[in-house]
């Protein structure tokens, strides 16, 4: 079933896709919960190129882009939960942040890549596209032994390839495919070199941690064969890595020839590939701002005994907060009545929260 766009977000989809900002039409006002595939193809002019191309040929594709999209959006709020800005995705402000090469933008970039990149690969292992399937493991070269791949009678274990592994070849290319279409390589645009090199990153936080998953075959549990395949990192996995990241992102310039990044400051290390980089500094996102796309922090939970960045002090930027007592209705004494019901009764919690002044 298609859901039909309101006005508001096809305005801000070509506000956003101008100049061609993929992720912009992505995340405009949650566009992944509501955004079906087939209105983004058929709506818009100005996709082109490979763009056009999946939409055109592999609508299922685009199907699986927007659901990664979709979790990449998820996985960004709750990276953020606790930040000034938490990832809102309210259309006002999140397309100023999409208009700066600040860090938040870096992970955003990154989180949408890798989630494309997850999304189409899984689909792929669990056979909802006809244009890939499980891992190709014939060329590949066998698994390497542990060192204690051994049975209890001393036999040494034989291990070879099998199963289901993750296609994560076509996820990568497929979310390159899409995410880096209208970002043509080569052109002298700082903002054009960072947002690829963020895309890539986010694609290798998927593609270079993959895990060699095995199961044991033999009499009696003896393993004296082991199957082995490749299967993703869980993408929370993906989220925390990518905040690591983004905790220690490089701020860069344009070099000289103005098709290369340089850091910022002397004696630094260039950032390599997985790295997350920018150029501008972020604001303090304490006040509501549409320019830089803040929405402050007035009225939001902190934490009022922790000493991080979801501490009362820095979440409220000093201005102190305010404690109060709510009620709410929560389901408890939970039952199973045969066959096949759950009873719940309604039972009131009172809670302490602190909010920000």
């Amino acid at each position: 079933m298609t859901i039909p766009l309101s006005r508001t977000q096809l305005a801000l989809f070509f506000i956003l896709l101008c100049p061609v900002n993929i992720i912009g039409l992505w995340w405009a006002v949650g566009s992944p919960l509501v955004m079906d595939p087939n209105s983004i193809c058929r709506k818009t002019k100005r996709l082109a190129g490979k763009q056009a191309e999946l939409c055109q040929n592999q609508p299922e594709i685009v199907h699986e882009v927007a659901k990664g999209a979709k979790l990449g959006v998820r996985e960004c709020q709750y990276q953020f939960r606790f930040r000034r800005w938490n990832c809102t995705s309210q259309n006002k402000y999140f397309g100023k942040i999409l208009q700066q090469d600040i860090r938040e933008t870096a992970f955003v970039y990154a989180i949408t890549a890798a989630g494309v990149t997850h999304t189409v690969t899984q689909a792929c292992s669990m056979g909802e596209l006809l244009q890939c399937g499980c891992e190709a493991t014939r060329s590949r070269a066998p698994p390497r032994p542990a060192s204690s791949s051994a049975t209890t009678s001393g036999e040494e274990v034989k291990w070879e390839w099998g199963g289901c592994g993750d296609d994560v070849e076509f996820g990568y290319e497929k979310s390159k495919q899409f995410m880096d279409a209208k970002r043509k390589k080569g052109k002298s645009d700082i903002r054009t070199l960072i947002d690829l090199h963020n895309n890539e990153a986010g694609r290798l936080a998927v593609r270079n941690y993959m895990r060699t998953e095995c199961k044991c075959h033999g009499l009696s549990g003896s393993c004296t064969l082991r199957t082995c395949w490749k299967k993703m990192p869980q993408f929370r996995e993906v989220g925390d890595r990518l905040l690591e990241r983004f905790n220690g992102a490089s701020k860069v310039m344009g070099g000289n020839d103005g098709k290369t990044l340089v850091p910022v400051g002397q004696n630094i290390k260039p950032p390599d590939k997985q790295d997350l980089i920018y150029s501008a500094e972020s604001p303090d996102f304490c006040s509501p701002n549409r320019k830089t796309g803040s929405l402050g922090t007035r009225g939001r939970m902190c934490n009022s005994t922790a000493m991080d960045v979801s501490g009362c002090d820095l979440l409220c930027c000093e201005r102190g907060y305010r404690d109060e007592t709510v009620v709410f209705e929560e389901n408890c004494l939970c039952r199973f009545h045969w066959c096949c019901v759950v009873q719940c009764k309604k039972c009131s919690v009172r809670k302490e929260l602190s909010l920000c002044h």
